[in-house]
């Protein structure tokens, strides 16, 4: 049984130990640590192993033993909370480790946060909040324009750190600063770490769950609170866990397991609930892959996903080890990422932990899905909408505009050698991926970039990084769905974002199916939905 002050992974499993570690191999509580001098950071950085800390356990009580076992958001929230052990349902005042918000939600968060803790009041932490500009960006929207003007008012009056502006809008090279969609600037950026405690004014900020942390959406009266205090009130709650296994078919993404969790439970069926992922499957994934499975648990109403954090996470956080005694009392290892430095530590569910239901697949066996209008839980095989036409297609948003999912797009318009029969609007999610898209090769196409696929292709030029149309915005947003093309029919739309309810992109009429980037680019290719595999079999 696991101690009830033990918030990382069991005894038998060292920090950095996992069943797809390269290179790092358990020790004993007393085996030491070998390491070499890194020298570009001066930090110690380790080669070979991670020594487990130790795990006191606790004593029965005289009423009968204590059960600590808890699930990796149970723990996050206790440690967070400075409880010994929590249960699904108890309320508890959390400590909050980032707060960001960004242009729609962030000036009613402040308007909140002045009109409550005065208009000369200062946040609790400057460097704990992060703001990001990435909604209704390129636009001549007067109101949407002000939206971050009151921003960078805010952050230069509270001389916030970590502000990510953009002042030139005819050219978002010009901004050094300014970033993209939030949710993706966050971990590319270094605000997402293992074991903390993440909250955003964006339903869709559980993404950040993808790095082993509990992260979720918050209102703005909320976060007007947070702003002012670094706490917030939160009942923890119970965990679902989706275990996935088997290899995954060269045809399929994290967008379609997604969409098959989210057909199986249906929209209601994580409600206030944690959804943790595990599994062969799981482990296999890369972090962006990753980040597209937590993204849409909140279209199946959870509080947050999580994926226990494992050396691709490491990988991807660049990590380091240094000696805990220089910037925590703790007395175990502290992981740090080059990024920043701010300490962090991993944890675990238990074994023994307690899910409220369980849930397996043999990802194997699962095919290209869709989710058709106007439900992203209304469940369908790619290949039994092959009869839909379709007027356009959009890949970019949160969900996927990362560079893993254009490079997925890519590798289909490669293998076809065609051209795309309607419309296809590419919007990168932040300045790096649209740099990714023009410098880095495609794998197999011959020193090729996705941007010159894509021209080849006869898509429309990359974008400027942002929201673009998945949240429809102002009319004269990029690849909104603006009127029907024809008087006799709705727009047709195969999307690679996460809501396709009426009126999300634009027109109320308007069709959206989603699909992951693979199917995306098979259907541009057809004018139909289209199952990738036509191109990738």
């Amino acid at each position: 049984m696991a101690s009830s002050s033990s918030f990382l992974a069991p005894s038998s499993t060292s920090i950095l130990h996992s069943k797809k570690d390269v290179g790092l191999s358990a020790l004993t509580s007393t085996s030491s640590i070998s390491s070499q001098r890194c020298q570009k950071t001066g930090f110690r950085r380790i080669c070979c192993s991670v020594a487990a800390p130790q795990q006191s356990q606790r004593q029965p009580s005289t009423t009968g033993s204590v059960k600590t076992a808890m699930t990796m958001t149970e723990k996050i929230l206790a440690r967070a909370s400075e409880k010994p052990y929590l249960t699904p349902g108890d309320n508890v005042w959390v400590n909050v480790d980032i707060l960001m918000t960004h242009d729609v939600c962030g000036p009613g968060s402040i308007g909140i946060f002045k009109r409550e803790f005065g208009e000369d009041a200062k946040v609790w932490d400057r460097e704990k909040l992060v703001i990001i500009p990435d909604h209704y960006i390129f636009t001549s929207d007067e109101r949407a324009n002000r939206n971050v003007d009151i921003l960078r008012d805010f952050c230069q009056e509270q001389n916030i750190k970590y502000f990510y502006d953009i002042k030139d809008l005819s050219n978002f090279k010009a901004n050094p600063d300014y970033k993209g969609v939030c949710h993706v600037a966050l971990a590319q950026e270094g605000h997402c770490r293992p074991g903390e405690v993440l909250l955003g004014t964006d339903s869709h900020t559980c993404t950040a769950g993808a790095f082993g942390q509990f992260a979720t959406g918050i209102g703005n009266t909320d976060a007007g609170f947070v702003l002012g205090t670094g706490k917030l009130l939160l009942k923890v709650p119970p965990t679902l866990r989706f275990v996935m296994d088997g290899e995954m078919p060269s045809y399929l993404l994290a967008k379609d397991l997604i969409l098959q969790i989210i057909g199986e439970i249906t929209m209601a069926g994580a409600t206030y609930k944690a959804m943790e992922f595990v599994g062969t499957t799981v482990e296999s994934l890369n972090m962006e892959e990753r980040m597209t499975l937590c993204n849409m648990v909140v279209e199946a109403g959870g509080k947050n996903g999580v994926v226990p954090a494992d050396s691709t996470t490491y990988k991807y956080l660049e990590i380091v080890l240094i000696n805990s005694d220089a910037v925590t009392s703790f007395s175990f290892p502290v992981l740090v990422q080059d990024k920043t430095s701010v300490p962090y530590q991993p944890v675990y569910s238990d074994q023994q932990a307690r899910f409220l239901s369980e849930y397996r697949f043999d990802v194997s066996k699962l095919e290209p899905l869709v989710a058709k209008p106007h439900s992203p839980d209304n469940r369908a095989l790619a290949r039994e909408c092959k009869d839909v036409k379709i007027d356009r297609v959009y890949i970019g948003s949160c969900t996927g505009g990362k560079t893993e999912d254009f490079m997925a797009a890519a590798k289909v318009f490669l293998a076809s050698g065609k051209k795309v029969k309607v419309p296809t609007f590419l919007v990168p999610a932040t300045q790096k991926v649209w740099m990714d898209l023009y410098s880095i090769p495609v794998p197999g196409a011959g020193g090729k970039t996705c941007s010159q696929i894509f021209e080849e292709a006869g898509c429309d030029t990359p974008a400027s990084p942002s929201c673009g149309a998945c949240l429809g915005g102002p009319k004269d947003t990029y690849a909104r769905l603006n009127e029907p093309q024809a008087s006799f029919h709705a727009f047709v739309c195969v999307s690679t974002t996460n809501r396709n309810f009426p009126g999300r992109m634009g027109h109320k009429e308007g069709q959206i199916y989603l699909a992951s980037p693979y199917t995306a680019a098979a259907s541009a290719l057809t004018g139909y939905v289209t199952d990738p595999r036509e191109f990738l079999q």
